[in-house]
C-alpha cells in the first residue's frame, strides 16, 4: 500500500497584528515624547541639594554673554531686550495664572547683579515661586 506524498506547508508570519504594535508604539511615543521649551545653552552652577523643578513652569535663560530668554512652558524660548521686558512678559503670565512657576536658569559665569535684575523683575511682577536651577553635584552618601 502506497502511501499519499503530504507537502510541507510554507513557512508563514503572521502579520495580521502588525498594524495593531505599530499603532500602539505610535502612541506610545507620541505620549511619551517631551519637547525641551528652553534649548538655551548654560553651564549651570553646583548646589549640594536638589529639588524636582515643575515640568511645565516658565522658564528664564540668562547666557553668559547676558542675553535673556523667556518662555512659558509651552513654546519655544524668545529673546527679550531686558529685565523691563522680563517684568511685563512675567505680569502676562501671571494674570493668566496667578499660581504659575517660574525657573531661573543662569550660566555660572554671569555677574549675580544680573540675575538679581531678573530676580526683582519677577518680584514686579508678584511671581509667588521662583526656582533657581543649578547642576547638582554627586556626592557619595555611603562611608566607610
Amino acid at each position: 500500500m502506497r502511501l499519499p506524498v503530504r507537502r510541507k506547508a510554507d513557512a508563514v508570519i503572521p502579520t495580521s497584528s502588525m498594524a495593531d504594535i505599530v499603532f500602539l508604539l505610535i502612541i506610545f511615543f507620541v505620549l511619551t515624547f517631551n519637547v525641551e521649551v528652553d534649548k538655551t545653552q548654560v553651564q549651570l552652577p553646583k548646589s549640594m541639594l536638589r529639588f524636582e523643578v515643575p515640568k511645565k513652569a516658565a522658564v528664564i535663560s540668562i547666557t553668559d554673554a547676558g542675553q535673556i530668554r523667556v518662555t512659558d512652558g509651552e513654546s519655544s524660548s524668545t529673546p527679550v531686550k531686558g529685565p523691563e521686558d522680563v517684568v511685563s512678559f512675567a505680569a502676562e503670565i501671571v494674570a493668566r495664572q496667578a499660581d504659575k512657576d517660574f525657573i531661573l536658569k543662569a550660566d555660572r559665569g554671569v555677574a549675580y547683579r544680573n540675575v538679581d535684575r531678573v530676580i526683582d523683575a519677577l518680584k514686579q511682577a508678584r511671581v509667588e515661586s521662583v526656582y533657581l536651577l543649578s547642576e547638582q553635584e554627586t556626592v557619595d552618601g555611603g562611608g566607610s
